[in-house]
Order: C-alpha cells, then sequence, then structure tokens
C-alpha cells in the first residue's frame, strides 16, 4: 500500500518566518498538531508541532505582563523552534514504512515529498488507524477466528477450503510470525452466517485445530 492513496493532501503548511503565534493559531483552526515548514516553492525545510510550541513558550508562572508576554511571542519565529531537517516519506513510499518509522521515531504524523522534496501532503497516526480499520474491514462486524499453525508452506490452505466449502465470506486475513517460536498465528475474518452453518464450521475447525479465538466483533466502545 503505497503513502499516496491514505495520506492527507491538502496540508496545512507554513513559512519559517511566521511568528510562533501563527503557528499555533493554524494548528487550533485546523484541528492539527504539527505543520510541514516550506520556502516559497513549496520546498521542505523542517517541520513544527504543538510539542516545539508549548516547549518554546514560557511558563505559566512567568513575571512578565501581558503586553511582555505577547511581544516575546509575537517575536519568535517557526524557524527558531523547527525542527530540521524533516524526517520525510518520499509519496512512493509504502504505509508500512511510514509506520514502521513513526513507531521508531516516536512521531505522530511525517510530511510527504515528490521527487524534488516538494510538500505533496502528510500522513499521521490517524491515517496509519484509517488503513488498518480499512483493511481488516472491522466495520463489516463478522465473525474473527485466530488459528496457530506451523510455518510450514500449505498449512493454511486447507482451513480457507473448508471456510469456502461451508459457504463464508471471507473479509480478511492476516498473519503473524512472533519472534522465537516455531509457529504463526493467522487471524480470518468472516461475514455473518446462518447460525447453524456457522456453528458447524467452529466445530469442524475446531475439532481440526488449534484454535485461539473465536468472536464476533463489536465497534461499539464498553460503556461502564
Amino acid at each position: 500500500m503505497r503513502v499516496k492513496s491514505w495520506m492527507t493532501k491538502d496540508v496545512i503548511t507554513v513559512s519559517p518566518e511566521e511568528s510562533m503565534m501563527k503557528a499555533s493559531k493554524l494548528m487550533k483552526d485546523h484541528d492539527v498538531r504539527r505543520l510541514p515548514v516550506v520556502d516559497d516553492k513549496g520546498l521542505l525545510l523542517g517541520i513544527v508541532s504543538d510539542r516545539d510550541i508549548k516547549e518554546a513558550s514560557p511558563s505559566k508562572a512567568t513575571t512578565l505582563d501581558v503586553h511582555e508576554l505577547y511581544y516575546l511571542l509575537s517575536e519568535i519565529k517557526v524557524k527558531d523552534i523547527m525542527t530540521k531537517p524533516a524526517i520525510a516519506l518520499h509519496v512512493e513510499d509504502t504505509v508500512e514504512k511510514a509506520t514502521v518509522i513513526m513507531n521508531d521515531r516516536r512521531v505522530g504524523g511525517l510530511p510527504v515529498v515528490d521527487d524534488a522534496n516538494k510538500v505533496v501532503g502528510i500522513i499521521t497516526e490517524s491515517d496509519i488507524f484509517r488503513v488498518y480499520i480499512d483493511i481488516t474491514r472491522v466495520r463489516d462486524g463478522g465473525v474473527q477466528m485466530g488459528f496457530k499453525l506451523p510455518r510450514t508452506p500449505g498449512a493454511l490452505k486447507p482451513i480457507m477450503q473448508e471456510i469456502t466449502d461451508h459457504g463464508a465470506n471471507l473479509l480478511s486475513i492476516f498473519t503473524v510470525y512472533p519472534q522465537g517460536v516455531p509457529h504463526r498465528n493467522v487471524y480470518i475474518r468472516i461475514a455473518e452466517m446462518e447460525k447453524s452453518e456457522l456453528n458447524k464450521l467452529r466445530e469442524s475447525l475446531g475439532s481440526k485445530y488449534e484454535l485461539l479465538f473465536w468472536l464476533r466483533d463489536n465497534v461499539n466502545p464498553v460503556v461502564p
């Protein structure tokens, strides 16, 4: 999956010469937590986040009066507090690569650039969540089952055949390879089906394979 299919394209940017106050207002007005910093040609120079602004702002315990505080904040420029160079993704990079970089670098979003280093979008944690929701098809509900299988080729094939033979509609399938163990975990989601047929499928699969779990998904939150 390529970043360009999932990124936010109407990205809000800011000039390095803009005041920190203006950058803060842009974030609040557009409900974002970071802004790519670009020159007059749209080329990426850095990135400024709400954390950068908080760290550069005077403490609430400051003895400055309102006018002094306003003057100080208006004098701080984006270029003074931005992170540079910014970590960026190429428009042809994958979402998987974006996820690894964001996780390893502990950042919540990355600007996306083209071959000329021009900002063409931004991908954030919210976009990653949307990818996961869409590819798992969790909003379709249904039944999810987990299996513990050997890592040998073809181990999944008979399970898929049995699911097909029972007339189930496959929604998604994922395989996870835990480190240091000789097995893999496979997670399969199928659409809802007639209860008696679903029970037959569960009984048949449970008798032949190591079934980790079998559950119906409900995306409604738990309310205490």
